[in-house]
């Protein structure tokens, strides 16, 4: 089948020899790049197709069970190790955007799974209610078992490496943020 926008041909018996399509003024490119990044070497790419897949799995499996997701999982988790934190804690602690952590805490006390001290929204300390504290113990299992999985083929020193090698690297992560790092407006390295 050959699709066509405005006339102009976008698609069907495609090959390297053929003449560029144009749409407009922009030409197509129709093959792969010269100079592209190395997929099976890229450890952003690798890390993240991992969380990817660890996290779309314990979602599913919480949401089917619990009626819960990650995120709600998460606030749980962190107010077992860090019971009176607040929105904002958890958001540091867990690396999460404070609206999601929002959403979260607002569903976790409508379940009465969590409950609010008194104060300032927002910065009101949270504590897992006993139905929060039990919650955390069913939903544990189901988050270890994803972790379990990924690390079946590797041994205790293995994993202790890889568990040291990504703390060298969760301490690089600030610098990920410092202003001046956009390649659009050059930087301080070029």
């Amino acid at each position: 089948m050959i699709r066509r926008w405005n006339g102009v041909r976008l698609t069907g018996d495609l090959d390297t020899d053929s003449v560029p399509l144009f749409v407009g003024a922009p030409e197509i490119v129709t093959t792969p790049l010269d100079d592209v990044i190395d997929t099976d070497a890229f450890t952003p790419r690798l890390l993240h197709l991992i969380s990817n897949a660890l996290v779309w799995r314990e979602s599913r499996m919480l949401r089917n069970a619990f009626n819960l997701g990650t995120n709600d999982w998460r606030v749980i988790s962190a107010l077992s190790i860090r019971p009176g934190a607040t929105s904002t804690d958890i958001s540091e602690f867990v690396a999460m955007n404070k609206a999601i952590v929002s959403k979260s805490v607002n569903t976790l006390i409508a379940r009465e799974l969590i409950v609010p001290a008194d104060g300032k929204r927002g910065s009101r300390h949270l504590y897992l209610t006993r139905a929060g504290a039990d919650m955390h113990d069913r939903m544990k299992p189901l988050s270890l078992q994803g972790q379990e999985i990924v690390l079946s083929d590797l041994t205790d020193a293995e994993v202790a490496q890889l568990n040291a090698l990504l703390h060298r690297l969760l301490q690089k992560t600030p610098e990920l943020a410092r202003p001046g790092d956009d390649p659009e407006s050059g930087s301080a390295d070029d």
